[in-house]
């Protein structure tokens, strides 16, 4: 098709469950593209040379690539480009904010839509798990061990990428089910945790072994993995899991909860099925959610599908400043859910009994751009008012947990208590490597995906300069 043919081709649609219904229920709010559309979607990339959206992909993927053969009809081959430099694309086509990495960058963008790079991925990889079962394939063993420390993105990226150079790898993961952040913090309304346990699958068939229930800095320290255990290196890809709270009086009211408290028990413990399952959850009829980002868009939304009659998100800056996805954001107020902008809580209100009454809350204004290159919010002397509600959810952030930084006094952390590493990702410890939110920082999936593939390289590298 020539290049005036397919500027002419609009955007493809992403078909959803009904507002209505989903937010009622916990299954998939995107369906996927249907056969022709995904083509007809491929059609609308103009093949750029030097094209500028693969350098926005953290793990470099060969976006005209895969398109060109989906474009053809040739979904082996689209499969094949996908995988050989993702190994979790059903997941990143499903959460991977594409709209500020590789989509930002597309030409067609300029005058128009960018091509729908996530949903093309999302379509291809689950192609794949139905019909290609050639993404497990290794180079002969090494024989060289590589121990990684958490089985979130990061962890299984590396995982996977060490696995196909040969290397023995084994992931411990704290929790019972690997994932990390993919299954105690992302809705299965986002992203089914079948699709998470597919992929995990993969890389098992390559040959990774994953060891859950294990904490690195109880279990075993780092001097473990790296003396008596046998491990040729170590990638430290454990998150920034430590709930922020804004310290205000009543944060210790029951109904408070840290978003990941409130997520880990409704997607990991699957709460939502309750008395199915063994774990509760407060559902509440008034729901106020703090913040507004990804992660406060996830809570308010699980507490719409939760029963909620109304579900509240209070943000201090306006809608403009949001760090949530568009999509999200556009999904929640379709599923009814409300938006305070400009207003920040000041103080929790309590019953006699101690349980959550309502939130006082005090009017903000912007000031001059902060740090983040955001207008900085401001109090508004004098314009408190409270708003009633019976669950309160804290999603402003999280930091790093020192469980395994404070057994490893070797480590050389930063004043936020991060770990420090060199341009190859390697910590102060040499051999041992650290990515993911435990360097940069609470991030998105994706980046600590990116930081997950350049870890593996180096460590590979490393392994082989001492072999």
């Amino acid at each position: 098709m020539k290049p005036a043919e397919r500027l002419k081709l609009p955007r493809q649609h992403m078909p959803e469950q009904p507002a209505e219904a989903r937010a009622r229920n916990f299954r998939e709010v995107n369906l996927g593209l249907e056969d022709r559309a995904a083509i007809n979607e491929a059609l609308r990339c103009l093949q750029c040379r030097g094209a500028k959206c693969v350098g926005g992909c953290p793990v470099g993927v060969d976006i005209p690539g895969f398109l060109a053969a989906l474009a053809d009809n040739n979904l082996a081959e689209a499969a094949r480009v996908l995988y050989a430099a993702n190994v979790l694309p059903a997941i990143t086509g499903r959460v991977c904010p594409q709209e500020t990495q590789c989509e930002v960058s597309c030409v067609r963008g300029n005058k128009g839509e960018p091509v729908a790079v996530g949903y093309l991925e999302r379509y291809v990889a689950d192609w794949a798990a139905r019909h290609w079962d050639q993404v497990c394939e290794a180079a002969p063993p090494t024989g060289r061990k590589v121990a990684i420390v958490g089985a979130g993105p990061a962890g299984l990226t590396c995982a996977g990428e060490l696995a196909r150079r040969g290397h023995a790898v084994t992931v411990f993961e704290a929790l019972h089910k690997p994932g990390g952040v993919l299954v105690y913090g992302i809705p299965e309304f986002r992203l089914p945790k079948d699709i998470v346990e597919r992929e995990v699958d993969k890389l098992r068939r390559l040959g990774v072994r994953i060891e859950c229930n294990v904490v690195i800095g109880q279990t075993y320290t780092i001097g473990d993995l790296m003396g008596e255990e046998g491990f040729h290196a170590v990638f430290i890809a454990n998150g920034a899991g430590l709930p922020v709270f804004q310290n205000i009086p009543g944060e210790s009211l029951k109904g408070v909860y840290s978003a990941n408290e409130y997520l880990t028990r409704v997607n990991l413990m699957e709460a939502y099925r309750f008395p199915e399952s063994p774990t509760p959850v407060i559902a509440g009829r008034r729901v106020v959610v703090v913040g507004g980002g990804n992660t406060a868009m996830d809570a308010v939304r699980t507490a719409r599908r939760l029963g909620a009659e109304e579900a509240l998100l209070l943000y201090r800056r306006s809608r403009q400043e949001m760090p949530a996805r568009a999509e999200e954001v556009k999904h929640a107020e379709e599923e009814g859910v409300r938006f305070t902008f400009l207003a920040a809580p000041v103080e929790v209100l309590g019953t006699p009994e101690g349980w959550v009454r309502a939130v006082r809350c005090i009017r903000m204004e912007l000031g001059e751009p902060d740090a983040s290159g955001r207008r900085r919010p401001v109090p508004v002397a004098g314009s408190e008012y409270e708003i009633p509600c019976d669950v309160v959810v804290v999603a402003i952030g999280t930091r790093s947990n020192p469980l395994l930084t404070q057994t490893t006094p070797e480590l050389k952390l930063n004043r936020w208590g991060y770990i420090e590493v060199d341009e190859q990702g390697m910590t102060s410890i040499p051999g041992v490597f650290a990515g993911g939110d435990i360097v940069r920082g609470a991030a998105t999936v994706i980046l600590a995906m990116g930081d997950g593939k350049r870890a593996a390289a180096a460590i590979d590298r490393y392994l082989a300069a001492r072999s």
